[in-house]
């Protein structure tokens, strides 16, 4: 039998800290194993993180995000990259997450340092496949996402 793990402020000052330190603006805490069919888990997460829109296609990968810290500008997608919705997620705010079907085309961007988020799905872990990452947008590391990062940040200034 495993010990309970909690969500508490030493964890977000690690997680923070740690995505501060990574190159990419984030970092995960799985409170899952990769073979559990529930994955959960907790992201730090920084302003100069940068998460290309995607979208889940199995029909059992609906996903859901809960902002435990901070604030997030959250961007949905149509099938041709163009914005249909925005939406502020901020602790404690009017808002705080959102439950996404699968099909979904999403993003998100960090408003405020050290956001922290839950996020809970199907397992097992497979990266973004076929028809998943949008076409339309920039891939993590490419040349143009700096600008689409900026891009998407200014529709929530």
């Amino acid at each position: 039998m495993s010990t309970p793990r909690f969500l508490d402020q030493p964890l977000f000052s690690e997680l923070a800290a740690q995505a501060q330190a990574n190159p990419r603006g984030r970092q995960h805490h799985n409170f899952h194993a990769m073979e559990e069919p529930c994955h959960r888990l907790a992201v730090g997460l920084q302003p100069h993180t940068y998460i290309a829109p995607h979208r889940h296609l199995s029909v059992d990968k609906a996903e859901t995000l809960l902002v435990l810290k901070g604030r997030l500008g959250l961007l949905i997608f149509d099938e041709a990259g163009e914005v249909s919705a925005t939406r502020e997620l901020a602790a404690g705010g009017e808002c705080v997450g959102v439950d996404l079907p699968p099909g979904v085309f999403h993003s998100f961007v960090v408003l405020e340092a050290d956001s922290l988020l839950f996020e809970c799905k199907a397992g097992p872990y497979r990266p973004v496949g076929e028809g998943e990452q949008a076409p339309w947008a920039p891939r993590e590391g490419e040349a143009g996402a700096p600008a689409y990062l900026a891009w998407m940040r200014s529709l929530f200034a």
